[in-house]
């Protein structure tokens, strides 16, 4: 078993709410995402910011492809590892 987590970015916390619900409706994760708020590097307006949603996959289950085509959705992308 590996040990697999992807980073979904999204524009904004609504954004990354939506896809929090979603994946699990889409994608039948077994651990809820967590989202976690990024402050954009040399940013000082609280409104620059990105959030993050982070999705364990410890089994390796979810295919990265199909999460980059699901987040894009709503102007996301997933990092890379």
């Amino acid at each position: 078993m590996s040990d697999v987590r992807h980073v979904l970015v999204l524009p904004d916390r609504d954004a990354a709410e939506e896809v929090a619900q979603a994946l699990g409706e889409r994608f039948a994760v077994a651990e809820e995402p967590q989202l976690v708020r990024d402050a954009l590097a040399g940013e000082d307006d609280a409104e620059d910011v990105q959030w993050l949603v982070v999705v364990e996959d410890p089994e390796a289950r979810l295919d990265a492809g199909a999460l980059d085509t699901f987040v894009a959705g709503w102007d996301g992308w997933r990092e890379a590892p």
